[in-house]
């Protein structure tokens, strides 16, 4: 089980290294005319999210910052595992690092 930790303000958490903070998309859990929806209905293989804020890169071997690929606003495909949980409030979001993100999505 991931550690988890909890914040007053999201503002108060800035990602270190090539570290980004996501906030994953809740499935609808009933639908527009007030029928509940399974849980194997709202299930996706692999979760969406949006990113929150990056930080700023890991340095290579030879010292030189590597940004990391994505930014705040995007949009992202996660693996089903892994991330760190941070609760603010009522709210949930995790840590990745840039590598383990499995692809921005484009609109």
């Amino acid at each position: 089980m991931a550690a988890q930790a909890t914040f007053k303000s999201i503002k108060a958490l800035v990602p270190l290294f090539d570290r980004v903070l996501v906030q994953k998309f809740k499935p609808d859990t009933k639908t527009a005319s007030g029928i509940f929806l399974p849980t194997s209905a709202t299930s996706t293989p692999l979760p969406e999210a949006t990113v929150i804020a990056v930080g700023p890169g890991a340095p290579n071997k030879d010292g030189k910052l590597i940004p990391t690929t994505v930014k705040a606003g995007d949009r992202v495909l996660l693996p089903g595992w892994g991330g760190n949980s941070i609760k603010v409030g009522e709210e949930e979001y995790y840590l990745y690092k840039d590598s383990e993100i499995l692809a921005k999505i484009e609109e």
